[in-house]
């Protein structure tokens, strides 16, 4: 009985610990105004993308050539019923908007999922066990962050083909060297700390001490990373969508959106000006939000702050 009341308390003493930082973290996002400006501006991003179906008015391929290039409802010529105005060949720009961020996030927030978790075990490898085996997985990872990256990105969409699965696995794997270097420089500063010792002298064994030890305090620098690196991913999708080499033209993505207003940017400019605004919009939410993320994981920025 004593131990289960031991261990009961242990767990309570643990969920207070978790619910005591998630009302810091609260209460320092509140003061961090661009922190909160960032959440909000990622929240109505994903609001969209989730309640697309509820939100959008349009089919985001439905075809009316009767309303094509019609301006956005301001305008003298606009009409409420297209609020946003319509692309070339009648489709709402609104609904095709909004449909547009589930694959911009699916890429970013995927891409990124396969970039931590390749970047992290290879990092970790490297770092912890050092030796001909940290020399052979830097130098792959050298030679691949030596590449220009948007170059090399274009050349395996081309040789891969137009899909989401195919620019997804393309980002996730040429974008795993960079959290693969952090963690390794990670790992090497915490090989030396006392508890690793400690726990080395305990006799853990390696894969206790890289997953009980080391990983969890790899949560930090790399969450902050990984908002950063979700926002470029968004940026390059749209480039590579813009070069016809992302999603089909079937998929309603922020990048065919602006592949299509190209053509039209003298003429009908808020073809592909709203597309431009939401990647700008998304952006920027994110970096504000990796800002404050890493502001809050950091205790020496939290002090500097101070």
């Amino acid at each position: 009985m004593a131990t289960r009341q031991i261990a009961a308390d242990s767990m309570l003493d643990v969920e207070r610990t978790l619910w005591d930082r998630i009302v810091y973290a609260g209460r320092f996002l509140w003061r961090d105004r661009s922190g909160t400006v960032g959440l909000v501006m990622f929240l109505v991003v994903v609001f969209a993308a989730v309640f697309a179906p509820l939100i959008a008015p349009y089919d985001p391929l439905g075809q009316d050539l009767r309303a094509a290039k019609m301006p956005p409802a301001w305008s003298a010529e606009g009409s409420w019923a297209h609020p946003l105005g319509t692309d070339n060949l009648g489709r709402d720009l609104f609904s095709r908007l909004i449909y547009g961020a589930r694959v911009s996030l699916t890429v970013g927030f995927v891409g990124v999922l396969i970039a931590a978790g390749l970047g992290m075990v290879f990092g970790a490898i490297a770092g912890y066990g050092g030796g001909r085996v940290d020399t052979f997985i830097m130098a792959v990872v050298n030679l691949v962050l030596s590449l220009p990256y948007l170059l090399f990105v274009v050349v395996i969409a081309s040789m891969l083909g137009r899909s989401l699965i195919n620019v997804i696995l393309i980002f996730g794997i040429t974008d795993a060297p960079i959290f693969a270097r952090v963690t390794r420089g990670e790992v090497l500063r915490m090989r030396e700390s006392g508890y690793v010792e400690s726990a080395i002298s305990a006799g853990a064994g390696t894969g206790r001490i890289i997953f009980d030890h080391i990983m969890p305090n790899l949560i930090g620098p790399l969450l902050t990373l990984a908002t950063f690196e979700m926002s470029r991913m968004i940026f390059y999708e749209a480039g590579l969508g813009f070069l016809g080499l992302s999603v089909p033209p079937s998929v309603p993505s922020w990048g065919n959106m602006l592949d299509a207003g190209r053509k039209y940017l003298t003429s009908y400019p808020w073809i592909a000006l709203w597309p431009g605004l939401a990647i700008m919009w998304t952006s920027l939410g994110m970096n504000l939000l990796g800002d404050w993320l890493r502001d809050v994981l950091d205790p020496r920025l939290r002090r500097s702050r101070k």
